[in-house]
């Protein structure tokens, strides 16, 4: 928190979100769409926000691996993975704890989840004290954006909050590792994490 306007806005933030609101958060990737695990109802508004068909998960943002171990069941390469990787630009696919709606999951049995390498992003997660919803703030079909102006641009005044921090510094969304199958680890997406970096873990 440099500013008093960022710590300002970043209050504004939490308390959205501890009172159900869904908000747009820069991130170290990308800007998402945020909403608190803790309310269904504002992750449902997400999937119209965003054009978005309820039968695709939303990602999870978490502060750190406790919060991460609450929603998801860790495996041991997953344990290295988050060492290796988190806070950054990788997401892991994981079977679901009960704690996690459906509706962020899809029906699905697994979770997509990791821990944004934002120093901001964090700061809300931990205040706000449960796990965001972080699916790109975009609307479903169009690409992803880092600039605060480029949100308001897609989703005009449909989100309660547009935290603009300045641009996302990485500009590419994260890269996705499923750890659930016979077949895992697979990499779903390449994306901030090169694959060339992930080939030490013998990933297909």
């Amino acid at each position: 928190m440099s500013s008093s306007q960022t710590q300002s806005d970043a209050s504004r933030a939490i308390e959205i979100l501890k009172n159900g609101g869904v908000i747009a958060i820069p991130t170290d990737t990308v800007y998402c769409l945020a909403a608190s695990l803790k309310y269904p109802e504002a992750i449902g508004r997400i999937f119209d926000i965003k054009g978005r068909v309820t039968t695709k998960a939303l990602p999870v943002l978490v502060a750190d691996v406790i919060q991460m171990r609450q929603v998801a069941e860790m495996n041991p390469l997953a344990e290295v993975l988050v060492r290796r990787f988190m806070p950054g630009g990788l997401t892991l696919i994981l079977p679901k704890k009960p704690v996690v709606p459906d509706i962020v999951t899809g029906g699905k049995p697994s979770v997509a989840v990791r821990i944004p390498g934002h120093t901001l992003t964090l700061y809300i997660i931990k205040a706000v004290g449960t796990p965001l919803t972080g699916t790109s703030a975009n609307l479903s079909g169009r690409g992803s954006v880092c600039e605060a102006a480029d949100v308001r641009a897609q989703l005009g005044d449909s989100v309660d909050l547009v935290l603009d921090s300045g641009r996302c510094p990485g500009g590419i969304e994260s890269t996705i590792v499923d750890l659930t199958g016979p077949e895992s680890p697979v990499i779903v997406r390449e994306g901030a994490v090169p694959r060339s970096e992930l080939e030490a873990y013998y990933f297909k």
